[in-house]
C-alpha cells in the first residue's frame, strides 16, 4: 500500500514518533460543514454521519487538511464528496496539502480564498518513490484515474511529483493554481511559503 502523507505525518513516521495524528473531524456551522484533521479510514463514515444530520448543506470548508495516511481511503472519500454534489472552499486562514489538495479538487465548485495555503508534493511508501517510477507504472493509476474522473488535467499529477519530494512541501502560487484550473473562478493571491509553513 502506498501513502501520500502530509509533511507533518511524514516527519512523524520517519522519526518513529509515538504521537498520534488527529483524524478529520466535521462540524456543521450555518450552511457549511467545516473539516480539519488528517484523512484516514474513519473519515468517510464521519462525513456520512454529518451529512445525514445536515442533508441540506452542500459546502465543505477545508480549514486544515494536511493530508492522508491512507490514499485509498482518501480517493474513496473524495469521490463521495464529488458524487454528493459538494462545493469545496479553503478559507483565507485555511490549509490543504498533499491528499487534502486532492480532496479540494473533488468539489463541484472550488474556491480558494485570498491567503489560502495549497501544498503539493510527491508520494512515497510501500517501497515506492513516485517520482522514480516510470510514467506507465500501475502505482500511478489510482491518482490518474481519480483526476480523470473529476476532470483534472493529468499534468497536475505529474506537476505534484516534480514540485517537491515526499519529505518536503511546495506551496502553490495563484498562477500555478490557475494553470491547472484548480478553482472554478480565478484563484486570488495564495499564502506565501513562510506563512503556510507556520500554519
Amino acid at each position: 500500500m502506498t501513502y501520500r502523507l502530509s509533511f507533518l505525518a511524514t516527519a512523524l513516521l520517519l522519526t518513529a514518533c509515538a504521537e498520534q495524528y488527529a483524524p478529520v473531524s466535521f462540524t456543521a456551522v450555518g450552511n457549511q460543514i467545516v473539516a480539519s484533521g488528517t484523512i484516514d479510514h474513519t473519515t468517510l463514515s464521519a462525513f456520512e454521519e454529518v451529512m445525514d444530520e445536515n442533508p441540506e448543506i452542500k459546502t465543505l470548508v477545508l480549514q486544515n487538511i494536511e493530508g492522508s495516511v491512507d490514499d485509498d481511503s482518501n480517493v474513496v472519500f473524495s469521490r463521495v464528496v464529488r458524487e454528493e454534489g459538494f462545493d469545496t472552499v479553503v478559507p483565507s486562514n485555511g490549509l490543504v496539502a498533499s491528499g487534502g489538495t486532492d480532496l479540494f479538487l473533488a468539489g463541484n465548485r472550488r474556491v480558494l480564498e485570498p491567503g489560502a495555503c495549497v501544498g503539493v508534493h510527491s508520494w512515497g511508501g510501500g517501497g515506492y518513490v513516485a517520482a522514480e517510477l516510470p510514467e506507465d507504472h500501475p502505482e500511478h493509476d489510482r491518482y490518474l484515474n481519480y483526476f480523470e474522473d473529476i476532470g483534472v488535467d493529468p499534468d497536475f499529477y505529474w506537476f505534484t511529483l516534480d514540485a517537491a519530494s515526499e519529505e518536503e512541501m511546495h506551496w502553490m502560487t495563484a498562477s500555478e493554481a490557475n494553470r491547472f484550473d484548480m478553482t472554478t473562478r480565478s484563484a486570488p493571491r495564495l499564502g506565501t511559503a513562510a506563512i503556510c509553513d507556520e500554519r
